[in-house]
């Protein structure tokens, strides 16, 4: 009998740590990366990039607010016939466990009027919708004119 008392025990040592990671925290829906290239041009509209990361179901991106800029619209570059084209996107899925990521030459966030306060004090915050109701606030870091992106910011889409 000692030694049935021995195996028992060892698969019980054994099978803890799986039984352990079943009653974990699934994994979060969230934003990261986020950073607005503002434009030269007040006329013009800026550009928002970020990396959304899907949690443990799949939801969509439904849209994004801020009340730093007079307007903001989801956008994606494509290409039309060898023309390179921007539209409008009302919604973004995020399939989850994955990553889905606004960034230059794809899907983008277009920003009319972007408040100069905001802009010198170097972010703007930013609220993302999303299917499932969450809405999850990030600050974007303002890349002024002639800078370059923020480290590990300019990946191409996911």
């Amino acid at each position: 009998m000692p030694s049935f008392s021995r195996m028992l025990a060892t698969i019980g040592l054994l099978t803890a740590p799986m039984l352990l990671a079943a009653c974990a925290d699934p994994a979060p829906l969230f934003v990261d990366q986020a950073w607005i290239r503002v434009s030269p041009n007040k006329d013009m509209p800026s550009a928002g990039y970020f990396v959304v990361h899907g949690g443990e179901t799949p939801v969509e991106l439904r849209g994004v607010m801020t009340d730093r800029a007079l307007r903001v619209e989801m956008h994606e570059t494509m290409n039309m016939g060898g023309k390179m084209t921007m539209t409008p996107v009302t919604a973004v899925p995020v399939p989850a466990k994955t990553q889905v990521a606004f960034a230059p030459g794809g899907k983008h966030l277009m920003l009319w009027g972007v408040n100069p306060e905001a802009v010198q004090q170097g972010k703007v915050p930013l609220t993302f919708l999303f299917s499932n109701g969450d809405r999850i606030i990030v600050d974007a870091i303002v890349q002024k004119t002639g800078s370059a992106a923020p480290a590990g910011a300019e990946h191409e889409g996911h």
